[in-house]
């Protein structure tokens, strides 16, 4: 091999090989700076009213509404793929303008929660606490007119936080954006006796059009008007570490930001900011956006979904929510099983 770059033999100027460090698997290997692994991973499940239910949801392939008694089966499978956390959304059979089934003891999530710790003491159970999805109107709270009263949400948020503490729930994840929630929440599990009882909040949460698909999953479409009086506006950035801020002020343990692959930047921010737990939310607009891109074979859906999840590790994320959850946890122990990483499937040789 030639080591000049001209006729006359002159020396090349001296300059660093960074491709040292890429010319193997191996050594990319051993000097990567992030992994991701199943462990990284919290799983949402959509919990449904009735019997023998597993309903597939069609913005969102291999995603399904589960009723209780299907649960054990779900559960194993996460279990044996090393995934260690699910969240609960609920799907009550009945809605009612004060989102009474929200906080009800024998409501779908708290039933839930009770068949997952018999099944499983060991997995981590996280309920996402909101009213979208017991309301008839479909907003996150108590209606005043035609807007979502901010303190009147406040207890009924309390109260749903402390019936799933009571069910069983490891951690409690309020989704709602009212401002106070995470302090009265916190308050509430206090006096109860669930001192213990971490708070993981969406403290920054955007009004994203990244969550279509999440309106079919939890049948919560607002049946009117929109939720950016209370979420985050997506131009904002500065707003969100304010939002971090006070929410961890008031009590939270850990965060989330959400969306998560459109808000890397946010992600980035806060941890650079803020020394706690972080977690992504990979939400669902993201993953339909893969899967039918995959589905018209214009991507490689394992490749992809693999390097997004990458994304939001490297940006600082802590644990990710996401659908893929099940699908990476193979792919990841696949490639370890292999050593894909040194051996290069044929397609991506010529990829560019």
């Amino acid at each position: 091999m030639s080591h000049t770059f001209s006729d006359d033999q002159q020396p090349l100027p001296k300059f660093h090989r960074m491709r040292r460090r890429r010319s193997s698997g191996p050594i990319r290997d051993f000097v990567r700076e992030h992994e991701v692994h199943a462990s990284d991973f919290i799983y949402p499940l959509f919990i449904s009213h009735g019997v023998g239910v597993r309903s597939a949801i069609s913005s969102m392939p291999g995603q399904f509404q589960l009723s209780v008694d299907q649960l054990a089966e779900e559960i194993a499978d996460l279990q044996s793929l090393g995934i260690p956390a699910v969240l609960l959304f609920g799907i009550p059979a009945e809605k009612d303008h004060l989102a009474t089934g929200a906080y009800d003891p024998d409501g779908v999530v708290q039933r839930a929660v009770r068949e997952i710790k018999r099944v499983a003491p060991s997995m981590l159970v996280i309920t996402d606490v909101c009213g979208c999805e017991y309301t008839d109107h479909g907003h996150c709270g108590i209606l005043d007119g035609c807007e979502v009263d901010n303190d009147q949400t406040l207890t009924l948020l309390a109260r749903t936080a402390l019936s799933h503490a009571d069910a069983g729930a490891d951690i409690v994840a309020p989704s709602d954006m009212m401002d106070g929630r995470v302090a009265i929440i916190r308050h509430a599990l206090d006096r109860a006796g669930h001192i213990n009882t971490p708070i993981m909040s969406y403290a920054a949460k955007y009004a994203s059009a990244f969550y279509g698909p999440f309106r079919e999953a939890a049948a919560s479409m607002p049946a009117f008007g929109d939720r950016r009086s209370h979420q985050m506006d997506p131009g904002n950035a500065r707003e969100a570490m304010i939002e971090i801020a006070l929410d961890l002020e008031e009590g939270a343990d850990i965060v989330i930001i959400k969306p998560g692959l459109p808000y890397l930047d946010i992600l980035r921010a806060a941890r650079d900011r803020f020394d706690i737990p972080l977690v992504a939310y990979n939400v669902s607009g993201e993953f339909a956006m893969v899967k039918a891109a995959a589905q018209l074979g214009w991507i490689d859906e394992r490749r992809v979904a693999l390097e997004a999840l990458l994304a939001m590790k490297r940006a600082g994320a802590s644990r990710i929510i996401t659908y893929h959850a099940k699908d990476a946890a193979r792919w990841l122990a696949e490639n370890n099983a292999t050593g894909s990483h040194a051996s290069p499937r044929p397609d991506e040789l010529t990829a560019v």
